[in-house]
């Protein structure tokens, strides 16, 4: 898609988004495009300053998204370890205690543990919920 910085025959200035320059050459062509103000169809592409971004912008936008990522990330893993403080591991037996308290057999308690991508499935196609907990890399170290 392309935005055109458009004008109508009376001046009146607003913008479009085209799928390219003969999509709004055949539009306008046929009268499909109008001025919002004054709903003249007499309307061509004005002169547009093209959209610049320097390096350093784009470095300003990448630390700051880094910046909000590092802030996500460290209130996950606070997160994954008030959860783990308050649950009982039950290891690579994750799926079969799920279903254990989902089904009444034992007491009903906070687990985590490790699952295949097929026992998650398994849990989920049985409407048993649970929550993945993500690892961080400095965990597995």
């Amino acid at each position: 898609m392309i935005k055109f910085a458009l004008s109508c025959a009376e001046g009146h200035g607003f913008e479009g988004w085209f799928r390219d320059n003969g999509d709004f050459d055949s539009q306008a062509a046929r009268g499909l495009v109008e001025c919002p103000t004054c709903g003249s169809p007499k309307v061509s592409k004005a002169l547009m300053a093209p959209a610049v971004s320097t390096s350093r912008k784009q470095e300003k936008i990448a630390l700051a998204v880094s910046a909000e990522q590092k802030r996500i990330m460290g209130e996950l893993k606070k997160l994954g370890e008030k959860m783990r403080e308050n649950s009982e591991d039950v290891g690579d037996r994750f799926a079969e205690e799920a279903r254990k308290i989902h089904f009444g057999e034992t007491e009903a308690r906070g687990i985590f543990g490790q699952a295949t991508m097929e026992e998650a499935a398994s849990l989920h196609e049985d409407g048993i919920d649970f929550l993945p907990i993500p690892t961080f890399p400095d965990e597995r170290n």
